[in-house]
This record gives C-alpha cells, structure tokens and sequence, in this order.
C-alpha cells in the first residue's frame, strides 16, 4: 500500500530555503552570482526547485559553514561539471572511478582553497585565543587597565584600587599606540610615582590645571605662558627626583632587559623608529583583513589630535627648552 503522503516533485524557493536552513535571499544572491542555476519557472512565473537543485543547495550550505568563499565554491561547482564530462567520455557511472568519485583526488584548484581555508582559520583561531585572554585580563585587572599591553599593565596592576586615574590610562593608551608598549611601560613609572607620592600628585594637578587654563583667550606673548612652563619644569624635576629615590631606575633597566630577551634585534613584532600596526589594511576579494599595514611613530604623532592652544604648545615649548641640557662650553683647544 501507498503512503497516504507524496513528496513533491518541485517546491518553491520559500520551502527550498527552509529544507535548506537558509533564506529566499540567500538562495537569489545564488543565482546572481553563478553559483547556484536559475531552475525553471512555473505558469505563475515563480521558480520551482527539484531534487537536483536541492542537492547542490545542500551542498552549497554545507561549503559555505565550513568557510569556503562562495567564489570558490562557483570554482569547484564548475571543476565538478568538467570532471563529470570527462567521466560520462570515460563510460561515466560505469567506469573505474565511478563508484567511488567522492575518494577520487582532489582538484589542484580545490587543493589551493582548502590550504588557503585552513590557513585562515588558524590565523582566526590565534584571534580568538588572543580575544580570549584580552577579556581575561579584563576581568582581572579591570576594563581599562587588562587592555593595555602586559608590559604596561604589569607594572601598575600592584598599585592601590584607583591610585591610577582614568585620564593616566587614556595617556599610556596614546603613547602605547605613537611609540610602542616599551615607551607606555617606562611613561607608567611616571603614574606609579604619582600614585605613591600624594604630594607630588597634588602638584601634578596644579600645573595640569594651570596649563588648561591657557586657553584661546590667552595670548602665545602672556607672561602667564612662561609662568606656567616654569612651573612644569620645576615639577617634573621633583617627579624625577622622586623617581630616582624610589629605585625605579632598576626596575626600569629590568624591564629594558626583559623586552630585549623578547624582541631580539632584528625582530619584525618592532623596528627601530617605533612602528605600529595601522588600522585600514588591504582587505582581500573575499572581503578579509590582508594584514595591518606598519606606520612610523611619526606617522601616527601626526595623526593623533590634541585640542591645545597656541599659548598652551607654546607653554610645553619653553618647558622643554628649560629642561634641555645647558650646553658645554667650548674647550681652550678650540
């Protein structure tokens, strides 16, 4: 006896996309790409699906989850349709490689996408691996702090809950993306010392208030502007005095050691002039990253605004011009 149910012979591309687990619009974008063939039509001019289409449908789902580019599979598809020619030539179903045409050799071309397929998802798996203990640092060290670089992060994560400031760990954020995480690690002594130092913390307050108060209303010629850059420079002595008497200085040297022993020279993880990653690499025809680019620190100064004043970059000129070395004076051999 017949079951009382009959499989249709064709349905439509709603029931197509649900047997399949994908969407009408998925399997139209099939069709205008070429990888899936428009199936005839039927007297109300809708596309109707058969048992063929269901399976390369089917197919197409199963390539697609594991990763393969919709253009490769159109690649395969179309090695598959010669391979099939070449074996009806051959005496088709019937010939040696008939029965077992899933264990025939791969196609070179289908080769070179699967190694390509396997090399991305390797690199995708050191992602996830480095996202994962990103989050993890999160969680242990707090939002901010746990994304910074470990050798940043490291030297501040036994200080008080709070000792370091938000805008401290914005500013190591800058220096770490211009200069390098080497160049944040030396700068977060700069924090440890303030942490420790309530004195010194007060002061630094001071003069940072000081300096935002030359605002566009204040003349580069202001006698407040030298006044100002006078008071940082008296300042950071007193930072710096503070930090040599804590004996940053070997810590400081340790650390220089420890970089060194991780990034032998020559090593591409950093070059000389401070490169970074840059955000806006290549981007591949299947619409993945090629890679970050490298920009010199330079570069990357260049492309970090600051909302300061001219009274304020002139300020932070004479400061520096006051901490510069006196030059020595010219021997009598000269």
């Amino acid at each position: 006896m017949f079951s009382s149910f009959v499989s249709p012979r064709q349905v439509k591309i709603g029931d197509a996309a649900a047997f399949a687990g994908t969407t009408p619009r998925a399997i139209r974008h099939y069709h205008d790409i070429g990888v899936l063939p428009e199936p005839e039509r039927g007297s109300d001019g809708r596309r109707r699906y058969g048992y063929d289409e269901m399976i390369r449908l089917l197919w197409i789902r199963k390539m697609a989850d594991a990763g393969v580019a919709l253009e490769d599979i159109r690649g395969a598809f179309a090695d598959d349709a010669g391979g099939d020619a070449d074996a009806a030539g051959n005496g088709g179903a019937g010939g040696d490689g008939g029965a077992d045409g899933d264990r025939a050799p791969i196609d070179p071309q289908v080769t070179r996408v699967l190694d390509r397929l396997e090399s991305t998802l390797v690199a995708k798996e050191a992602e996830l691996r480095r996202q994962r203990a990103a989050v993890q640092r999160m969680r242990t060290r707090g939002s901010r702090l746990g994304l910074l670089d470990d050798i940043v992060a490291g030297r501040l994560e036994s200080l008080p809950e709070g000792s370091v400031r938000r805008d401290d760990l914005d500013t190591l954020l800058v220096t770490e993306r211009m200069l390098g995480p080497l160049a944040a690690a030396m700068q977060a002594g700069r924090f440890v010392a303030l942490a420790t130092h309530p004195v010194l913390r007060e002061g630094s307050d001071r003069v940072d208030a000081a300096e935002e108060a030359l605002d566009d209303t204040v003349a580069v010629d202001d006698p407040r502007v030298a006044q100002v850059a006078a008071e940082r420079h008296a300042f950071e002595e007193a930072l710096q005095a503070a930090i040599e008497a804590s004996g940053q200085d070997a810590e400081d040297e340790a650390i220089l050691d420890a970089w060194d022993e991780l990034h032998p020279a020559g090593d591409d993880a950093i070059d000389g002039a401070g490169a970074v990653d840059a955000v806006g690499g290549a981007v591949d025809a299947d619409g993945r990253g090629a890679g970050p680019r490298r920009m010199s620190a330079a570069e990357a100064i260049s492309k970090m605004p600051y909302d300061y004043s001219p009274a304020r970059w002139r300020c932070m000129e004479l400061a520096l011009e006051l901490g510069a070395p006196e030059p020595s004076a010219p021997s009598a051999a000269e």
